[in-house]
C-alpha cells in the first residue's frame, strides 16, 4: 500500500486519511491499515482537550513541509487531514517518510 492508496488531489491540495493510535509510546507514522484503507500515526498525546488532534496536525504540517489541518473526524480515530498546497510535491516529501 501507498501513500496515492489513502488520499485524493483536491484544489486545496491533499486529503489524507488517517486512523490515530493516541497514548502511544512513540509519535510517527506506522504503515498503513490495509483494511480501513488509511495511514496510521502514533500519536504521544491523550485525545483530551484536542491535544491528539494538534499532534496530528503538527506531524502532518512536519512529514509533508506544508500547513496541514484536520477537517473531519475531529472526535474519532478515523480522521481526513488536508495538506494545503501542490499534491505532487505533498506526495513527493512525504513518500519517503510513510512507509
Amino acid at each position: 500500500m501507498k501513500l496515492d492508496d489513502v488520499s485524493r488531489r483536491t484544489p486545496a491540495g491533499l486529503e489524507v486519511d488517517v486512523l490515530v493510535s493516541p497514548r502511544s509510546s512513540r509519535s510517527g507514522p506506522e504503515g498503513f491499515d490495509i483494511w480501513r484503507k488509511r495511514l496510521i500515526l502514533m500519536i504521544k498525546a491523550p485525545p483530551l482537550d484536542g491535544k491528539a488532534n494538534k499532534e496530528v496536525e503538527e506531524m502532518m504540517g512536519d512529514l509533508s513541509d506544508k500547513p496541514a489541518e484536520i477537517i473531519s473526524g475531529h472526535l474519532n480515530r478515523q480522521k481526513t487531514v488536508l495538506i494545503r498546497g501542490d499534491a505532487d510535491e505533498i506526495l513527493s516529501a512525504m513518500g519517503g517518510r510513510c512507509g
